[in-house]
């Protein structure tokens, strides 16, 4: 229908909603999955958010090396650490500008201020701004940050030092996480003497490679890519588009006519057919990632009266044991995934190998069950995720042989979902029963599974399971506080053994990663955290 070879279909469906780019623009539109929450990355934890708003729009001190887990200079150009591990200098970057828009003009370039607004912002519940859009940082709470960051000081206009409470051996990656991102303090004030905090979540200011332009929910986000880079040979796409894009085989089809040139998430009944299709690729990488059912461990559900039969050990041992992983391997990953036993992969460093599954039983899961009173025809809620994330192609599909799997053992179990936005709200809330969930790597330390999703500061985040086990959470808590690997290593063993003796989760699966893409793109890199970067990717064939 164009003659352009790059802008897609959905420009005259209404996408751009203006008249077509010139004819040497080059442009890109990534059919996404769904929509994102909002654009302030500290407030919160999945890749659909981070991808529409840290991964385009923002910096980090420190970043990950794109498509590695290496972390390189950011917003800091380097930092210096203090030999009892406490005290962290930050020299920062010098000349680089914050976004102009049509709702913020920059006065200064980026410096100190910006650092500590970003941070105090998420450490002190008084500070105006957080006073005048009062919101949490779940990410940030989950690794204790909030707490052991003791205070944060402006040396000067390009020097920052933090200074710990305890060691923290993970902090630099800690760093380069999305939740981390910077934000502009010039650009805060502005919003409170307007009285408008909350569009710091809506009306989005970074540093970052591309500019925001619009969103519109279940349909589109759309970014011009920023001109006055601080590292402009990143920036190679004019026009990025975000075509939210919920049902994966609708997603294939635009990518096969061209409407879009990068996807992600495809169905594994999909991959041969893309894998033999002359105008794409299909890059793919081991995924660094678990899918997982959590069980919350609560005596009573939020918002129930009734107590929860999930809280009884025997109960969760009697669920554990009576999925059918093989089954769901087979069926729902259908070859493009490795059966998890752990809490997280096995090339996470750390991992131990000698824990073991128990044996699928469904004559001990009816005697466990009998055990602990809970009667046949007992109802149970499983929640299903609305979305395919990188480690679950089919939530849906899952949650139906685990239906069946628990039919087996005499509960009647019904299937809800939400909205993914309220799906997790809901369940870091602790509305959730059984839930299927899952966890891509952030950082590439043992902590970002085990104390994220399991301690006991995650509770009202990441810690879908409720479960705070006060032995667990403290040598979790001893090891991030060492930077002896060996000692860390040998601690987060022993993490790993109470975790899978108390159930309060089933590992499922970690999933290979596929991201289709036509052959036009180029430089695209898979990243081990789930994310989804277009800095540094161009278009050819033009």
């Amino acid at each position: 229908m164009l003659k352009h070879a790059v802008i897609p279909l959905l420009v005259s469906a209404g996408l751009m909603a203006a008249a077509p780019f010139a004819q040497a623009a080059t442009n890109l539109v990534f059919c996404s999955e769904g929509s994102p929450a909002g654009f302030d990355p500290g407030q919160y934890t999945t890749g659909t958010d981070f991808d529409a708003s840290a991964e385009t729009m923002f910096n980090r001190l420190t970043q990950f090396e794109r498509g590695g887990t290496a972390v390189i200079p950011g917003l800091a150009t380097s930092w210096d650490v203090s030999p009892d591990g406490l005290t962290y200098t930050f020299h920062l970057r010098d000349g680089v500008k914050f976004h102009t828009t049509s709702y913020f003009k920059p006065t200064r370039t980026f410096n100190a201020d910006d650092v500590l607004f970003t941070f105090n912002r998420m450490i002190n519940k008084d500070d105006p701004f957080r006073k005048a859009y009062p919101t949490e940082f779940p990410y940030f709470t989950d690794m204790g940050m909030d707490t052991n960051i003791k205070n944060i000081e402006k040396v000067d206009d390009h020097t920052v030092k933090f200074t710990l409470g305890t060691v923290d051996a993970a902090f630099i990656q800690n760093l380069a996480m999305s939740f981390a991102s910077i934000q502009s303090a010039e650009y805060a004030a502005q919003l409170l003497k307007e009285g408008k905090a909350q569009d710091i979540n809506q009306k989005p200011i970074g540093t970052g490679p591309f500019v925001f332009k619009s969103y519109q929910k279940d349909s589109n986000i759309r970014y011009t890519g920023n001109k006055d880079y601080w590292k402009p040979e990143d920036v190679k796409i004019d026009n990025l588009i975000f075509a939210i894009t919920t049902d994966p085989s609708v997603r294939i089809q635009k990518l096969k006519k061209n409407e879009c040139q990068v996807t992600l998430f495809p169905r594994p009944a999909d991959l041969k057919a893309l894998g033999e299709d002359k105008d794409l690729k299909l890059p793919h990488q081991a995924g660094f990632n678990l899918g997982y059912i959590a069980y919350n461990v609560m005596p009573v559900l939020k918002g129930q009266t009734a107590p929860n039969p999930l809280s009884d050990i025997r109960v969760r041992e009697a669920l554990d044991m009576s999925v059918n992983k093989q089954q769901i391997i087979d069926s729902v990953y259908q070859g493009a995934g490795q059966l998890a036993v752990n809490a997280m992969p096995p090339t996470q460093w750390s991992y131990d190998t000698t824990i073991k599954d128990a044996p699928h039983d469904v004559t001990k899961a009816k005697a466990l069950l009998k055990e602990a009173g809970v009667k046949e025809g007992t109802e149970i809620t499983l929640w299903a995720m609305p979305v395919q994330r990188p480690y679950n192609p089919n939530a849906k599909l899952m949650a139906e042989m685990l239906q069946n799997d628990w039919k087996q053992i005499g509960l009647k179990v019904n299937i809800v979902s939400y909205e993914w936005g309220e799906y997790i709200k809901r369940s870091k809330g602790g509305e959730n029963q059984a839930m299927i969930i899952g966890w891509s790597g952030d950082n590439g330390d043992p902590d970002n599974w085990l104390n994220v999703l399991f301690g006991c500061d995650s509770l009202a985040g990441n810690n879908f399971s409720k479960w705070c086990d006060k032995k667990f959470d403290g040598i979790v808590k001893e090891a991030k506080a060492t930077s002896d690997v060996a000692k860390r290593t040998e601690l987060y063993k022993q993490a790993q053994h109470i975790l899978k003796d108390a159930v309060p989760m089933t590992p499922i699966a970690h999933s290979t990663v596929y991201q289709p893409m036509r052959n036009t793109v180029q430089d695209f890199k898979i990243s081990p955290f789930g994310l989804n970067s277009f800095y540094g990717v161009s278009v050819s064939g033009k």
